[in-house]
């Protein structure tokens, strides 16, 4: 397109690359940056430095750049480009120089954490409202139940006149009964928005200080130290990888080797099993979905069954992406986060710092 300059000779090699990737793809809906931009409700300026390879794209942003040239097409994208951009994307990532991108991710996460809470909370006042009026109704069923006994009781002489008069009881105590019936159902839905109400509650906590220390790191180009204090590598806690690709264990365990914390990686969830009992000292488990034999899912259920280990915190990454069916089968599973790949080496960094500190802290207390 017109509007497109041309690239920098200064960008880096994997900028470079996933910038022409990018061109290719948006080159093929044939509209400007300016009118896409406002097609996904996008600031223009950003989308511009995202193709002109000056900033590395989220994303999410890749995804919905497929998913439109698929639409303009006529045909979805092979397997085959799908993996190369999120390989090219996941390099230009790690070359990036600013936690900047990282930021953005924990934000959108922030945002939807408060928004999700949010929600629960006003859904568990409209279940408290309609739970206290089925109550109400109950007990003015019951006064009337009582009272037609009571009369049924004193005026036994009378009881066919009575019930030619009176309401029929058996329709009242099916009433009665459908909304003690109501009353369970309401009560148990108001309990799961309250849950639901804590956990993004935590998440907002946790992902606030996540943000803070991304903040320091922009500020100092580096993560700093745990709990600002200069720990003895011997006493920090390990941190454990659970993938079943060898490419992605090492590039997990690279991203993390700046923490000073031994890095424990395995192949599969009963290795896993095994690592958590020959060491108790993990801060997090980094837990891969999609595994053969135990999945994620099942190995970190496995986890949470065992009292030594139920308090260790999951982060699950998975490239099947952070929609809300996944990321709600992943807080079900006990998972404290949920990150899709190709995942931001900063925002993990950031979520493992903050893990570590918490764990520092908790074994602090305990002494």
């Amino acid at each position: 397109m017109g509007d497109l300059q041309p690239l920098s000779p200064r960008l880096s090699h994997t900028a470079s690359e996933l910038a022409v990737a990018l061109r290719e793809l948006f080159e093929s809906l044939d509209v400007s940056v300016r009118r896409y931009a406002a097609r996904r409700a996008r600031d223009a300026g950003s989308l511009s430095r995202y193709l002109n390879g000056t900033r590395v794209p989220p994303w999410e942003v890749v995804t919905d750049l497929l998913t439109d040239v698929a639409a303009h097409r006529g045909y979805a994208p092979l397997p085959e480009t799908i993996d190369l951009l999120r390989t090219l994307h996941q390099a230009a990532v790690r070359a990036s120089p600013s936690p900047r991108h990282g930021v953005a991710m924990l934000e959108r996460q922030l945002a939807e954490a408060d928004r999700d809470s949010r929600a629960s909370a006003v859904r568990k006042d409209v279940l408290g409202e309609a739970l206290l009026d089925r109550r109400h109704r109950i007990a003015d069923l019951e006064v009337r139940l009582h009272q037609l006994e009571a009369d049924w009781g004193a005026e036994r002489a009378r009881v066919e006149a009575m019930t030619e008069a009176a309401p029929d009881i058996a329709d009242l105590v099916r009433e009665r009964d459908s909304l003690q019936k109501e009353v369970v159902r309401l009560t148990a839905e108001l309990r799961d928005a309250d849950l639901r109400r804590d956990r993004a509650e935590e998440r907002c906590a946790l992902l606030e200080r996540q943000l803070q220390s991304l903040e320091d790191a922009r500020r100092e180009e580096a993560l700093p130290s745990v709990a600002g204090q200069v720990v003895s590598p011997a006493r920090m806690p390990r941190i454990l990888i659970v993938d079943d690709q060898p490419d992605n264990r090492l590039a997990m365990t690279a991203v993390l080797e700046t923490l000073d914390q031994e890095v424990v990686a395995v192949s599969s969830g009963r290795e896993a099993l095994k690592a958590l009992l020959d060491h108790d000292d993990f801060a997090v488990i980094l837990m891969d979905v999609q595994m053969p034999e135990m999945d994620g899912y099942e190995t970190a259920a496995q986890i949470k069954r065992r009292h030594r280990n139920r308090d260790v915190p999951i982060i699950f990454l998975t490239a099947m992406g952070t929609d809300p069916e996944h990321s709600a089968r992943g807080y079900a599973a006990g998972a404290v986060d949920y990150i899709g790949k190709p995942f931001d080496p900063w925002v993990l960094r950031a979520k493992v710092a903050v893990f570590t500190r918490i764990h520092l802290e908790r074994r602090l207390h305990s002494r």
